[in-house]
C-alpha cells in the first residue's frame, strides 16, 4: 500500500469498584481500531483471577459476545487491551498482545506501542543467561527484564527497565492490583490519561477515553512513569525529557478528533494544507482530496488558495485494504475498486492533495484515474516531506529500497506518477503546522531515539 502502515493502539483502566472492564475495553478498542488491524487482545483481573483473550483479526472478529463473556468477572476492576499491527515479529497469534508472564511480582501483562531499538542485544543477553521467549516481539524483552527485576517494586522495576531500553514507545503494564503507564523520554508514541467517575483510564488517543466515559486530563509526559494503586495516582519522572513526538501522528495516523501533546490532529492537518499552498501554489480550478487521509490538508489548501474544494474521488467503504492483494496487478485493480473519480474533475485543472507518498504506485493510479475521467491537469501536492528513510519506532514504512523518494528526485517521482506538477511540504512547514519539536526521521534520517543494529522487522525470529 502507498502509505505507512499502522502502529498499535493501547488502552487500560483502573476502577475503584467493580465495573464491566471487558465491555469498556471493547468499546475503547473500537476507537483505536485504525491503529492496528492484525490482532486484538485484552487482560482483565478482579485481584484474584487473571484472564487473557487475544487472537488475530479485527476487534469485533476477536471479541464476540461469547469471548467477552469469558472476561466478564463480576468483581473486575483492572484491565489492559491492544490492537496490533506488526512492526517487530510476524503477524502470528503468539505475538498478539497482551503478553503475560508469571514472575515474583505475580502475573504481569504488558501492551506496547512502538519499538525498542536495542531489543536484539538485550534479548541475546537474556538468552545467554538462560531466559526463554514465547514470542518474537520486542515487547517480551521488557517483560523478561521486569521478571529479572522482581527484587524491586513494580514501579521501580519499570523505571530500571526504562533505563536499559532505547527507542520510541508507550507501554501499559499491570499485575493484579496496579496499572502502570510509561512513555519513552522522546515521547515518540502518544499516551493520554483520563479521569472517569469510576477511576482512571489510559489510551493511545483521547477519543478512546471518551468512549470509556473518561475526561481527558493530560498526556503521559516523555520519560514519565505513572501508576494507579489502591486508588492513588502517582507519577515519577523516570528519565530526562527530550520531546520529539512522531510527526506522522499528526500527518496521518491519529484520528482527526484526537488531541496529542496539546495539538489537535485536525487543526494541524488544516495548517499543513495552508502551509502547502504558501510553499507550492498551483494554477488550478479546484482542490480534490485523496480520501480520507488528504481531507484535512485539502481543506487548508482550499481555504488558503480560495479554490473550491470538490468531492472528486469516491471511496468505496467496502473495498477493504489494497495491500493484502498477492500480486501488483490485483492491487492495481483493487485501487480502481477502492477509488473512482466523479464528474467534478471533468475539464478541470485539479490540485490533488494527499498526506504522503511511499512507493508511488497508488498515487500513479489515482492520477491516471483523474485524467481518464477528463481532468485537464493534475497538480499533486503532498502535505509531508518526501519519505526517504524507514521508521524504527513503531511504524511500518517499508524498506528503504521500496521508498520511491529514496531512489528518485521529486521531478522523477512526478514523471513516474504522471502528474503535471508535484510538490511536498517542507520540514519547516510541518513544524510550523504542528507547533513544536517533532521526530522527522523518516524524512531526514536523523533518529532521536537511536537506530537498531538490525532494523529488519523479523530480526528477532532469526535464531
Amino acid at each position: 500500500m502507498d502509505k505507512p502502515q499502522e502502529e498499535c493502539g493501547i488502552l487500560g483502566l483502573w476502577s475503584e469498584g467493580p465495573v464491566d472492564v471487558a465491555g469498556l475495553l471493547h468499546l475503547g478498542l473500537l476507537a483505536l481500531q485504525h491503529r492496528g488491524q492484525e490482532a486484538a487482545g485484552m487482560a482483565v483481573t478482579d485481584g484474584k483471577a487473571f484472564l487473557v483473550e487475544k487472537d488475530l483479526g479485527l476487534v469485533n472478529q476477536v471479541f464476540t459476545e461469547e469471548r467477552l463473556g469469558k472476561l466478564r468477572l463480576p468483581e473486575a476492576r483492572l484491565g489492559i487491551a491492544h490492537t496490533r499491527y506488526s512492526t517487530t515479529g510476524s503477524n502470528l497469534r503468539f505475538n498478539a498482545q497482551p503478553l503475560t508472564a508469571r514472575t515474583a511480582h505475580g502475573v504481569l501483562a504488558i501492551v506496547h506501542n512502538g519499538n525498542f531499538t536495542n531489543a536484539k542485544p538485550l534479548r541475546d543477553r537474556l538468552l545467554r543467561e538462560g531466559a526463554t521467549f514465547q514470542s518474537t516481539s520486542d515487547t517480551e524483552v521488557m517483560l523478561l527484564l521486569l521478571a529479572r527485576l522482581s527484587h524491586l517494586s513494580l514501579p521501580e522495576a519499570a523505571l530500571e527497565a526504562m533505563r536499559r531500553l532505547e527507542g520510541g514507545y508507550s507501554i501499559l503494564l499491570m499485575d493484579r492490583k496496579t496499572l502502570l503507564a510509561l512513555r519513552d523520554p522522546h515521547g515518540v508514541r502518544p499516551l493520554a490519561i483520563g479521569l472517569a467517575p469510576w477511576g482512571y483510564a489510559f489510551a493511545s488517543e483521547p477519543p478512546a477515553l471518551e468512549l470509556l466515559g473518561a475526561r481527558y486530563l493530560r498526556d503521559v509526559r516523555p520519560g514519565e512513569v505513572v501508576w494507579v494503586e489502591e486508588g492513588e495516582f502517582k507519577s515519577l519522572q523516570a528519565l530526562p525529557p527530550d520531546p520529539t513526538p512522531c510527526a506522522f501522528e499528526w500527518i496521518y495516523f491519529a484520528r482527526p478528533d484526537s488531541l496529542l501533546d496539546g495539538t489537535e490532529a485536525y487543526a494541524a492537518r488544516v495548517r499543513m494544507g495552508e502551509e502547502l499552498f504558501r510553499e507550492a501554489p498551483a494554477e488550478a480550478d479546484l482542490v480534490v482530496p485523496v480520501p480520507d487521509s488528504g481531507m484535512g490538508a485539502a481543506i487548508g489548501y482550499a481555504r488558503a488558495s480560495g479554490l473550491p474544494l470538490e468531492y472528486g474521488l469516491y471511496k468505496n467503504p467496502y473495498a477493504g485494504r489494497t495491500f493484502i492483494q498477492p500480486t501488483q496487478e490485483l492491487r492495481d485493480l483493487k485501487t480502481r475498486l477502492k477509488l473512482s473519480p466523479t464528474s467534478a474533475v471533468r475539464g478541470k485543472r485539479v490540485v490533488l492533495i494527499d498526506d504522503s507518498i511511499v512507493r508511488g504506485t497508488t498515487s500513479r493510479h489515482i492520477v491516471a484515474l483523474l485524467k481518464e475521467a477528463g481532468a485537464k491537469e493534475v497538480h499533486f501536492r503532498v502535505s509531508s516531506p518526501p519519505i526517504r528513510f524507514p521508521c524504527y519506532y513503531g511504524i511500518d514504512t517499508a524498506a528503504r529500497k521500496e521508498l520511491i523518494a529514496a531512489q528518485k528526485s521529486v521531478e522523477e517521482i512526478r514523471a513516474y506518477i504522471g502528474a503535471d506538477s508535484l510538490a511536498f511540504l517542507s520540514e519547516e512547514g510541518v513544524r510550523r503546522a504542528i507547533g513544536g519539536p517533532v521526530c522527522l526521521a523518516c524524512f531526514n534520517g536523523r533518529y532521536p531515539a537511536g537506530v537498531p543494529e538490525e532494523g529488519e522487522k523479523l530480526a528477532l525470529e532469526l535464531l
